[in-house]
C-alpha cells in the first residue's frame, strides 16, 4: 500500500536562519517555526492558544534564499516532508531524537514593507519566474492580509474558530498544492491568493 510522507504549515519564523556549507559546498539553513492554534473555552468563554514549534531544514538554492530573505518573525508557507534524526549525545551517550521538516517549497508571505518583503513562490529550482523578477524576487508584492471565515467545527472545544489568527485553518488545508505548481484559494472577498 503506498503511504504519503507531506508537510504543509504556514508560520512565523521563530528566529533568524542558520546557513551553514557541507563540505560538498551545498548551503544547509535550519530554522523554527511556530504554527498556533486558539479556541474559546466553553466554560470561561475565555481565548486559549497553543503554539507549536517545528524544526525547519533547507538545502541548496532554498537555504540561500532563506538566508537571504527571511529573518525571525516572517510569515512564510512551507512544504515538505517529516523525518528524524537520531544521535548519540557526546556527552550521556544517551541516544537522542529530533523530527524535522525537509522543506522543498517555500513561499514568503509578508507585506509589502514587512521585513523580509516578497512573496515569490520558491521551489528546489529557485524563484518561479510567473511570479517574481529573476533579479529581486523580493520586490514582487504580496497580497493584503488574509482572513479564512469562521469553521464551524471550532477548536478543540468546538466553539468556533477565531479570525484573529494569521495562520491557515486546518479546513482549507486540502486546498493547498500537492505539488509544485501554484494553486489558488479564494477567500471571503472573492479574491484569488497565489499559492
Amino acid at each position: 500500500m503506498a503511504s504519503i510522507n507531506k508537510a504543509i504549515l504556514i508560520g512565523h519564523l521563530g528566529k533568524d536562519p542558520e546557513v551553514r556549507y557541507m563540505p560538498n559546498g551545498k548551503a544547509v539553513a535550519n530554522v523554527t517555526m511556530a504554527t498556533s492554534d486558539s479556541w474559546k473555552d466553553r466554560t470561561t468563554g475565555e481565548k486559549q492558544e497553543r503554539t507549536e514549534w517545528h524544526n525547519l531544514v533547507f538545502y541548496s538554492p532554498l537555504a540561500e534564499i532563506v538566508g537571504q530573505y527571511v529573518r525571525k518573525g516572517s510569515l512564510i508557507f512551507v512544504e515538505g516532508r517529516l523525518q528524524t534524526r537520531k544521535w548519540q549525545d557526546k556527552n550521556t551517550g544517551q541516544d537522542r531524537y529530533m523530527t524535522e521538516i525537509i522543506v522543498n517549497e517555500m513561499k514568503m508571505l509578508d507585506r509589502k514593507g514587512d521585513r523580509s518583503g516578497g512573496s515569490a513562490p520558491f521551489g528546489p529550482e529557485g524563484p518561479d519566474e510567473r511570479y517574481a523578477p529573476a533579479s529581486r524576487p523580493q520586490a514582487q508584492a504580496a497580497p493584503a492580509a488574509t482572513r479564512f471565515p469562521s469553521s464551524p467545527q471550532g477548536g478543540p472545544d468546538n466553539d468556533g474558530f477565531d479570525d484573529d489568527i494569521p495562520f491557515i485553518h486546518a479546513d482549507y488545508a486540502h486546498s493547498l498544492s500537492d505539488n509544485t505548481a501554484a494553486k489558488t484559494l479564494t477567500r471571503e472577498s472573492g479574491n484569488e491568493i497565489p499559492w
